[in-house]
């Protein structure tokens, strides 16, 4: 028969057990709460003096979306970037001339957006397209079209902009309005960030640099060896995302609608495979991701029959296999899948919608869910945690 102390005992050991789990299975709870919305940041075409930059919380079991903060102030913030921490936003103005880069700081509490800083990109040319900041928030790099340039900003402590250093390109092919002189058009980075890469449309070339520690702990870009990696005359090359296990590259060519699978190795980016996402030659390829599982990839498709063309990926040789097409609205730029994989969002500029698919986890194909988010003009997508 048990005592009476023994009772209390028993009792007091429960007590003890409940309040220290409680912190932790609330926690646990909190966390799998918020793991079921993120942030959706939205880059747009709009004149300065319109809402450009758009925000809303997306639900990321269900698929639905709803508002939560708009920007203006900013002309064509067409492509944006977050630094690690997501704290910052930062973003490119798309002007021919003028052109400049945006910091805004971040509240996750209150969804807030604040300017921090702008600076111009100095390249002349203007057309920046595309921004990327480093996992450690010491540089920032814009990829400029029209200047046919980079233009690369020291940042502070606080992420502000330094006075920007550019490297202008030259060469391109006579007679070809696209390709008489150097389009930059995407910033990238190895997968441990040692190099640095940026594809040249007009010039059918991939530029790589040496990320390297200068004094003060300040970033720079050296020249590579190579310098760069030259790729079939008419390709274009656009977008480049690395496969989840880093052995692998996939590039999408504007010009000649093919996905290159690249080799990579200590920073050498070698072609094992060309295969065509877009069949009827439109010469408007834009974007590409994989599923986060590196089973499936998507490349999207303008100008004629806008949709994604959907490829298998063999696990082990990284080739690809073309499974099917999904057609979206007009002109699909960008496009952004969730990081549990189920949903894949469609930012459709012509049609002023962000079109949202479900993804079919066994063949990689779209289930279109009728949950369309009404925006005008949207061309760039990215996820923040809640």
């Amino acid at each position: 028969m048990e005592s009476r102390g023994g009772r209390c005992f028993m009792k007091k050991k429960i007590d003890l057990f409940l309040i220290l789990a409680l912190p932790l299975f609330l926690i646990t709870l909190s966390c799998t709460r918020m793991e079921k919305e993120m942030y959706l940041f939205v880059g747009t075409y709009a004149k300065e003096s319109d809402d450009g930059i758009f925000l809303y919380r997306f639900n990321t079991e269900d698929g639905s979306a709803t508002f939560a903060n708009k920007v203006s102030g900013i002309g064509n913030p067409s492509y944006l970037a977050l630094d690690k921490d997501e704290t910052l936003l930062y973003s490119v103005s798309e002007a021919s001339t003028g052109a400049k880069v945006f910091a805004y700081s971040f509240d996750k509490q209150t969804a807030g957006l604040r300017l921090m800083d702008t600076c111009e990109t100095g390249d002349g040319g203007g057309g920046p397209c595309f921004i990327w900041v480093d996992s450690e928030r010491k540089l920032a790099v814009t990829a400029n079209y029209h200047g046919g340039s980079i233009s690369i900003f020291p940042l502070s402590s606080t992420g502000t902009f330094g006075v920007p250093t550019v490297y202008s390109y030259e060469d391109g092919t006579p007679g070809s309005s696209r390709r008489k002189a150097p389009h930059l058009h995407c910033i990238y980075t190895s997968p441990d960030e040692k190099y640095l890469y940026a594809n040249d449309l007009g010039t059918d070339r991939i530029y790589k640099y040496d990320i390297c520690s200068g004094e003060f702990g300040v970033k720079k870009l050296q020249a590579g060896q190579p310098a760069y990696f030259p790729l079939p005359a008419g390709e274009g090359p656009r977008h480049t995302i690395f496969h989840p296990n880093g052995k692998f590259a996939y590039l999408i060519s504007e010009l000649s609608g093919r996905v290159a699978v690249l080799k990579y190795d200590n920073g050498n980016l070698t072609p094992i495979q060309y295969i065509e996402a877009d069949s009827l030659h439109a010469a408007g390829s834009a974007d590409i991701r994989t599923t986060p599982d590196g089973r499936f990839l998507y490349a999207s498709n303008r100008l004629k029959g806008d949709g994604l063309a959907i490829f298998s990926i063999d696990p082990e040789s990284g080739m690809l296999t073309k499974v099917g097409y999904q057609p979206t609205g007009k002109h699909p730029r960008n496009f952004i899948i969730t990081p549990n994989g189920k949903f894949l969002l469609c930012a459709c500029r012509d049609t002023n919608i962000i079109r949202i698919f479900a993804i079919d986890r066994q063949s990689g194909l779209l289930t279109d869910l009728q949950k369309d988010i009404h925006v005008s003009q949207p061309v760039c997508l990215k996820f923040a945690s809640l």
